[in-house]
């Protein structure tokens, strides 16, 4: 696997960031696995597919805004090309999607592919079976869990996995009550300039070419391959990753 051993992949290849609702210690670092956008000039432009219905879209516009203020990166928000329940990947961009995924126990999943050191497609899920009740269905919770599953899918991990400690005020930081963490903060936009100080000889952003691994992450541990740290269930994190041809997939989890 291009001299790349799977338990590194089983931290790259699928990403899904699951956000469940209500610990560790804050990340000093939060790359996951140096994982990023291969670019051949900064900043550069990830394309965010509109996959949400009206709910959402305000919510969406919110994530494109406040991570376009890094120094490193803009995103900027195209139709989409997927049904969104299935929710399938694109090469070269992240497809945002919501939908009713059932009781999967969590809120939200950032699923991010990649080859080698670099990421080459994502999708965000948000699970209208808990937005539509309480107390997720308020705009606080919705701004969060967009927010931080988008910052996935460009190579940040949380700062923090303790719901019950006080607000880092970013929504890369678990919580039990996100209302000042819904926005990122400046260690995020550092940690994005730390992760795409240097430049590639090539890109992985903005393809129009068909998904090389696949594309499509599924909804359960089952399909998200091994769990690589943290545990499965509500009050913790978990980290799963699953291999796909020469890459892998990624899968990061916030149980509800």
């Amino acid at each position: 696997m291009d001299g790349v051993s799977f338990r590194r992949i089983a931290v790259v290849v699928s990403m899904a960031a699951v956000v469940m609702a209500p610990g560790s210690t804050a990340h000093a670092n939060h790359s996951w696995g140096g994982y990023h956008w291969a670019r051949t000039s900064n900043p550069f432009t990830v394309q965010l597919g509109d996959n949400v219905s009206s709910t959402w879209d305000a919510h969406l516009s919110t994530s494109s805004i406040d991570w376009s203020a890094s120094i490193v990166l803009n995103t900027t928000i195209v139709p989409g090309s997927t049904s969104p329940k299935t929710c399938k990947a694109t090469s070269g961009k992240v497809q945002v999607c919501n939908s009713t995924y059932g009781r999967t126990g969590w809120l939200g999943i950032a699923s991010v592919w990649v080859s080698a050191s670099h990421i080459t497609q994502a999708t965000v899920k948000l699970n209208d079976t808990y937005f539509k009740t309480a107390p997720y269905n308020t705009s606080a919770w919705r701004n969060m869990v967009m927010c931080q599953e988008i910052g996935h899918t460009f190579g940040l991990d949380h700062q923090d996995e303790d719901f019950d400690n006080a607000n880092l005020g970013t929504c890369m930081d678990y919580t039990s009550d996100p209302a000042s963490n819904q926005n990122p903060n400046t260690h995020d936009y550092d940690q994005l300039a730390v992760i795409y100080a240097h430049l590639d000889s090539s890109t992985s952003v903005a393809g129009t070419t068909a998904a090389a691994l696949g594309d499509e992450a599924g909804n359960t541990p089952a399909a998200w391959g091994h769990l690589v740290s943290g545990a499965a269930g509500p009050g913790s994190a978990a980290t799963y990753a699953r291999r796909v041809g020469n890459g892998a997939v990624f899968t990061f989890v916030v149980w509800a």
